[in-house]
C-alpha cells in the first residue's frame, strides 16, 4: 500500500499569497489612449522613447544603445502621473504591466512584503517585456524610516532594482508627490527624473471640454475659455472636481424644486424621439407651474436642466485648488537640482 505525502500547509498558504499578490498588481484597467491624456506632451515623448519604442521595435533596435529604463515621475498630486502610466501600458499591451501601490505594501502586505518584492521582479522577468510601476514610492523609500518592517522592504526593493540590467527587458517607473523625502540611493536607482506639472491652459481647456461634455450644458466656447483661464493653478483632479460639482447643480435644482412645468424634449428611451410630457423645475410664479416635488414625478419624465455658466461659477466656491504656490516652488527647486527631461 502506497502512502500519500502530506502537503505542507505553509506551502499552500504561500502559494495562495503569491496568487493573491499577482491578482492585486497585474493591472487590467489600462484602456487609456495617449489622446485622452490632456497635455503632458514632453512626458509622453520621454515615455514613448524610453519604453514604448524599445518594446515595439525590439528586433530593429538590436545593437542600438538602450534608453533609460528607470524613470521617476514627480509632480503634484492629481496631475495624472498614474493615468499617464496606464496610457503607456495601453500602447504596449503585449507587455506585462504590474502596478504596485506602496500604501498596500506597507499596510495590506506589510508582514510579507519583504518576500513579495523578489517575486514581483521574478514575475516581471518570466513575463517580459514587463513594466513595473511603483506608485507613492516615497512611502517605502524615505530618508528615515522608523518602522523596521518598512525599512526591510526598502532594502529589498533597492537590492532588486540594482540587480536589473538592460537585457532584462523590464522598465521600472516610480511616482512621488514628495521627491525630497527620497534618499540618495533611491534617486540614484532612477536614471531619469520626469516632472509632471500642473496642466497648462490648453490642457485645462481639453479637460473642461471632456468632462463638461458628459452632461447637457449650454456653455459656449468662450465660456469654457474663461473657465480654463480661471483654473490656473488647479490640478487635473481639481478641474474634474469642479466640473462634477457644476454638473450636479441642475440635479440639485430638481431635488429642491417645489414647482415643475411640462416641457418637450428627447425621450429617455430614445433620444431621437421628441416627447412633450417631460417635467422641468420652474419658478412658482410661472403661468404653467404645477406645485409638486420631484418624488411625485416618474423618473423617466424628469428633465434635468442643462448646466450653465452660472453653475460653474457657483462651483468655484466649493472646488478650490489643492496645491499651493509654495509647494509648487519646492517641486521646481527639486527639479532644478536633480535634473529633468
Amino acid at each position: 500500500m502506497t502512502g500519500t505525502s502530506a502537503i505542507d500547509p505553509d506551502v499552500l498558504e504561500g502559494n495562495k499569497l503569491l496568487r493573491d499578490f499577482e491578482t492585486s498588481i497585474l493591472s487590467k484597467d489600462t484602456n487609456v489612449q495617449w489622446s485622452e491624456v490632456a497635455g503632458l506632451e514632453d512626458v509622453k515623448e520621454v515615455l514613448n522613447e524610453a519604453v514604448v519604442l524599445p518594446i515595439q521595435n525590439r528586433q530593429s533596435l538590436t545593437g542600438v544603445p538602450t534608453c533609460c529604463k528607470r524613470i521617476l515621475l514627480i509632480g503634484p498630486p492629481g496631475t495624472g502621473k498614474t493615468y499617464i502610466v496606464k496610457a503607456l501600458a495601453t500602447q504596449v499591451n503585449s507587455s506585462t504591466f504590474s502596478c504596485v501601490s506602496s500604501s498596500d505594501l506597507v499596510s495590506k502586505w506589510v508582514e510579507t512584503s519583504e518576500k513579495l518584492i523578489p517575486h514581483l521582479f521574478e514575475m516581471a522577468r518570466a513575463r517580459k517585456p514587463s513594466i513595473i510601476f511603483i506608485d507613492e514610492i516615497d512611502m517605502l523609500c524615505q530618508l528615515r524610516l522608523d518602522n523596521e518592517s518598512v525599512r526591510r522592504i526598502k532594502i529589498e526593493l533597492l537590492s532588486q532594482i540594482k540587480n536589473l540590467d538592460n537585457t532584462d527587458e523590464i522598465s521600472l517607473l516610480g511616482a512621488t508627490n514628495a521627491p525630497w523625502f527620497l534618499d540618495s540611493d533611491v534617486l540614484e536607482c532612477f536614471r531619469k527624473c520626469v516632472y509632471v506639472p500642473l496642466p497648462h491652459e490648453q490642457a485645462r481647456l481639453m479637460l473642461l471640454k471632456h468632462h463638461l461634455g458628459k452632461a447637457t450644458n449650454n456653455l459656449t466656447q468662450q465660456d469654457i475659455e474663461i473657465i480654463a483661464n480661471r483654473t490656473e493653478g488647479y490640478t487635473g483632479a481639481d478641474i474634474i472636481s469642479l466640473t462634477r460639482d457644476a454638473l450636479m447643480h441642475p440635479v440639485r435644482k430638481v431635488q429642491s424644486a417645489t414647482h415643475f412645468k411640462k416641457t418637450a424634449g428627447s425621450s429617455p428611451n430614445d433620444e431621437n424621439t421628441i416627447v412633450d410630457d417631460l417635467f422641468v423645475p420652474c419658478d412658482a410664479n410661472d403661468a404653467e407651474a404645477i406645485e409638486i416635488s420631484w418624488t411625485e414625478v416618474a423618473s423617466e419624465k424628469l428633465c434635468i436642466p442643462p448646466a450653465t455658466m452660472d453653475d460653474v461659477l457657483a462651483s468655484f466656491s466649493n472646488a478650490k485648488p489643492t496645491v499651493d504656490e509654495q509647494y509648487v516652488e519646492k517641486l521646481n527647486k527639486f527639479v532644478e537640482d536633480f535634473g529633468n527631461i
